[in-house]
């Protein structure tokens, strides 16, 4: 009896003591909650904090502790067992261990959720985990806390040991380790000394050797680490590489670096700085090109084509010999030399050979390329092996048109007897001629080859030619009877449409040199029913609609050639008739005469026209007429008006003022002679002297 008082009397101490001393710190999930109640067996286990914050008390049911502190938390499970347990004055709860509830997940061996003590780091949960698999990542750590997320350089901490690199664990965080990329797409058994020897990094900072190499792999930057130290960790060169194109890209700048140099020189300043991120590439040797400070290329037509190592007292004849000499089809006379600066010095070695040329050829330097082209064959098909600085091309009908080389001593006389003459189509009397000029320009010209053989004038009358130049025969005239079975070969896009009163309505070939009167022409002009004061002109190359006018006529009176449309391939041209269907022409571009003329009807009228010229037109007025009172009838956008014409006080006065002002769409009425007042007077009298005259009859018999 007296050992359970004393112990009653230690645990009522004991929770006073701690109820004085109770931790503020709030709860978390996976903390411990000792509730203590004397003679309860039920409450003898701790208890911890779910996920959803709450302890499961016996008997009672969840209870939320999450956040509160260890006296908030009592507060909370002695009112929630008060439902359950009377006497809870000797009830005691706090907590016995803090924890933290950890998801490790990714390469690891055992990934899934673990529960940590309070001070566990990063390394305590890998380790829980059962610590990292060959191949992990160890530089891009994920830490997952709600809806942030933290990279983790585990690398950097296990290279430096510093915690401060390690983030505080927060119970619910998650852990991602991911793998390598290093390790592939398939999983196989890992083997870290293929990683080893692959390089020693995986950063952003790392360098990348590859090529010619013993080990090429990503290599950790260094600041102290030179280019040699970086190939030496990369196993040295192999006996393949080119050392002397070794290739460093620093920065996005590529450089070159001639390894064989600097271990001739010993000179460190030809050894390129390193930065983070830099590639280096060792090519192989025969995949080289072969340069250098002394180093003169031959090409062309010589028997040993190549580079070859030059000395400062070597001549252009003895590279040349040196290289061969010149093969039996090279063409001496054109040989070219190649400066490192882009120009170009024209060598005759014939001539100089031959003392035509006093010039001696010209020094030869270091990079400098020497070209010896081929002779042009005339039975060769391939044009490529003159240069259009030393050829003229002959078009048109000629036996043989094509690219000619030219010289400068040779005439157009020379020229087509060399591509066989003109062809029996051929029009000689009208030879385009395009010559280039100094300037840059080409000058345009035309031989009439009749006029000069019919007249037996000297050479020196004949066009001067230069290399460069394009001469063009035209064929005479052809008059194809029958053409419209090739109608299929003549795109629509260079085409042009001409319809109506023409001579050859159809499909023309037509080109933008060409104007209005070209095609006109080309469909052998109007018919004689034609009518050319409107003819229309669809154009289809724009993006709407739009159709223009011509007045043929107009053009022909006045010569002015901006009446004429400007035609493209693809419009269409439509001449009228001039007897087509009245319902063709609208109201708005006619005139209606009507009444007492001979031929009263609509005409056409335009401004320059007047009111005599359209009765003349309509055949004059009838012998019935009432000339004194011609009603014009005039219409307008605002409003219509009438007027009358006296045409015998007209022709009396001759006052071109008087005559009234016409527009098409207007009308023009002639009244007859009974329709005037004095005609009616006389009719009223005629029939009342007739009335009275029956009267009087009737009255005698």
């Amino acid at each position: 009896m007296n050992r359970f008082v004393f112990r009653m009397i230690a645990i009522a101490f004991l929770a006073a003591t701690m109820t004085v001393s109770a931790d503020p710190t709030p709860l978390q999930q996976g903390d411990l909650i000792k509730v203590y109640l004397p003679g309860e067996d039920m409450l003898k286990e701790p208890l911890s904090v779910n996920r959803n914050g709450q302890i499961v008390l016996p008997e009672v049911g969840p209870v939320y502790v999450l956040g509160k502190s260890e006296e908030a938390a009592s507060l909370a499970v002695k009112e929630a067992l008060s439902i359950a347990f009377k006497d809870l004055a000797n009830l005691n709860v706090y907590v016995q261990e803090r924890r933290k509830i950890i998801n490790v997940l990714g390469y690891v061996e055992s990934p899934g959720e673990y529960i940590l003590p309070a001070e566990s780091s990063l390394q305590m949960a890998l380790h829980a985990a059962g610590g990292l698999r060959n191949g992990a990542q160890l530089n891009r750590i994920k830490l997952m806390r709600g809806d942030q997320e933290f990279v983790i350089n585990y690398k950097a901490y296990l290279d430096s040991g510093d915690n401060a690199l390690l983030p505080g664990l927060v119970s619910l965080d998650s852990i991602f380790i991911p793998a390598s990329p290093k390790i592939g797409n398939v999983e196989v058994e890992f083997d870290p000394a293929k990683i080893a020897d692959a390089g020693d990094a995986a950063d952003e900072q790392a360098i990348k050797v590859f090529g010619e190499v013993n080990s090429p792999g990503t290599f950790s930057y260094s600041p102290k680490g030179t280019l040699i130290d970086l190939l030496m960790r990369a196993g040295g060169v192999t006996r393949w590489a080119g050392v002397e194109q070794v290739r460093i890209i620093t920065d996005g700048e590529p450089k070159l670096f001639n390894l064989k140099q600097y271990l001739d020189t010993g000179d460190k300043t030809l050894v390129p700085d390193l930065m983070p991120g830099a590639t280096v590439f060792v090519p192989r040797q025969e995949e080289e090109i072969k340069s250098g400070g002394n180093t003169v290329y031959i090409m062309g037509e010589v028997a040993r084509p190549g580079a070859y190592d030059g000395k400062q007292e070597a001549t252009f004849i003895d590279i040349l010999a040196n290289a061969g000499g010149p093969t039996r089809f090279a063409e001496t006379r054109a040989i070219r030399l190649i400066k490192p600066d882009g120009r170009v010095i024209k060598v005759d070695l014939t001539g100089y050979t031959e003392g035509i040329v006093a010039n001696r050829p010209p020094p030869v330097g270091a990079g400098d390329a020497i070209f010896v082209p081929e002779k042009a064959d005339v039975n060769d098909d391939s044009w490529l092996k003159v240069a259009p600085s030393r050829a003229v091309r002959v078009l048109g009908e000629v036996a043989n048109p094509g690219r000619v080389e030219w010289a400068d001593e040779m005439s157009l006389l020379d020229l087509l007897a060399h591509v066989g003459g003109p062809t029996a189509g051929a029009d000689t009397s009208t030879i385009d001629i395009v010559t280039p000029t100094a300037e840059g320009t080409m000058l345009a010209t035309k031989f009439d080859l009749d006029a000069f053989i019919k007249s037996g004038a000297a050479d020196t009358a004949l066009p001067t030619l230069k290399a460069g130049a394009t001469i063009r025969i035209h064929s005479l005239p052809d008059d194809p009877t029958d053409n419209k079975s090739q109608w299929v070969r003549q795109s629509s896009e260079t085409s042009i449409y001409v319809f109506g009163e023409v001579g050859a309505p159809g499909r023309y070939k037509f080109n933008e040199v060409m104007h209005f009167l070209d095609i006109l022409s080309a469909a052998d002009g109007p018919t004689g029913n034609a009518d050319i004061h409107n003819i229309r002109i669809s154009h289809r190359n724009n993006k709407y609609a739009r159709v223009s006018k011509v007045n043929l006529a107009m053009y022909f009176e006045t010569g002015d050639d901006y009446l004429l449309p400007k035609v493209m391939p693809g419009d269409t041209i439509y001449i009228p008739s001039k007897s087509r269907h009245w319902l063709d022409e609208s109201k708005e571009s006619t005139i209606r005469v009507l009444g007492s003329v001979n031929k009263p009807g609509r005409y056409r009228f335009d401004d320059t026209m007047t009111i005599l010229d359209l009765l003349a037109q309509a055949g004059g007025t009838s012998d019935a007429a009432y000339l004194e009172k011609i009603t014009v009838v005039n219409m307008s956008c605002c409003a219509d008006q009438a007027r009358t014409f006296d045409l015998p006080e007209f022709s009396r006065t001759a006052r071109f003022e008087d005559l009234p002002v016409l527009r098409a769409g207007d009308t023009v009425y002639v009244p007859n002679k009974g329709e005037s007042q004095w005609q009616k007077v006389r009719t009223g009298l005629n029939d009342l002297f007739q009335v009275v005259s029956l009267a009087s009859l009737i009255g005698v018999l």
